[in-house]
């Protein structure tokens, strides 16, 4: 059986890093609603913005080509203009241990959340545009040497969907039809921008599919075989916490020691 798409496993830093929407932590756009006791934020999450080393050490046994990394935006950039050189450090080390691994990774540059900063309707300004290719070049730039794909957005229709026709995101609007059409219209033109910059385009993952742990064994290994795309995204290697946290992971922590948490099906499926 040939496998025609590579495999790789998420780590989504939102949920899994900790370290965000608390006071004097960095804001994304989901702290006004956490402020206001509309749901939980990540709070602590996984503590993998220190111990990221910790989960990757399982990769390579799981039988992925590699992983998918997001380098939070509101991290690295906490306020407009404000850059936290540490912050792109730690990321840069964490890349490199990956890679060390034998993994290759797969950098994300947008994915559920962004800055406070740039506001709740942040995909209808126009003026955002430039805001996202700089920090697309500012990112890329530093690990250019180190990463062997990247995504600008890891999941855009959701981005639109959740946010303005469920209500169930940032902006948190329902039905607004003429909206999503724009904000998807200036996401796509973002996209296509960033493959033709000559700094991102050129490590640009073309194609590519998203699944999740709860597929049924065979159904991946179908997609692995008929998907005509570069990479699938397995979501996610941790759970992780707060509003976008994903449905399963495949490790899960006991007490302070990390193990695999998966059906032994799945695995093999992954392998």
């Amino acid at each position: 059986m040939t496998l025609r798409a590579r495999l790789f496993v998420t780590l989504e830093g939102y949920a899994v890093e900790g370290g965000f929407d608390r006071a004097g932590e960095p804001m994304t756009c989901y702290a006004p609603t956490i402020g206001l006791g509309r749901h939980v934020g990540p709070g602590a999450a996984d503590d993998l913005w220190r111990h990221y080393e910790k989960v990757l050490d399982f990769v390579p046994t799981l039988g992925f080509a590699g992983v998918r990394l997001t380098v939070e935006w509101a991290r690295v950039e906490p306020r407009q203009g404000e850059y936290d050189e540490e912050a792109l450090r730690r990321y840069l080390d964490v890349v490199r241990y990956a890679r060390s691994l034998g993994l290759d990774v797969t950098i994300a540059l947008v994915d559920a959340v962004w800055p406070s900063w740039l506001g709740q309707e942040a995909w209808l300004l126009p003026w955002v545009v430039p805001h996202v290719l700089a920090h697309a070049r500012r990112v890329v730039e530093t690990f250019a040497n180190d990463v062997t794909g990247v995504v600008a957005f890891t999941q855009p229709d959701e981005l639109v969907t959740r946010g303005f026709l469920a209500g169930t995101a940032p902006p948190w609007r329902r039905s607004a039809l003429t909206d999503a059409a724009f904000a998807n219209a200036q996401i796509e033109g973002l996209v296509s921008a960033l493959a033709t910059d000559e700094i991102v385009g050129p490590r640009l993952v073309r194609t590519s599919a998203v699944t999740s742990l709860d597929v049924a064994p065979e159904d991946l290994l179908e997609a692995r075989r008929s998907l005509d795309v570069e990479e699938i995204y397995v979501r996610s290697l941790l759970r992780g916490s707060g509003p976008t946290s994903a449905g399963a992971g495949l490790l899960a922590l006991h007490g302070n020691e990390w193990r695999v948490n998966a059906p032994e099906e799945l695995l093999s499926a992954l392998r």
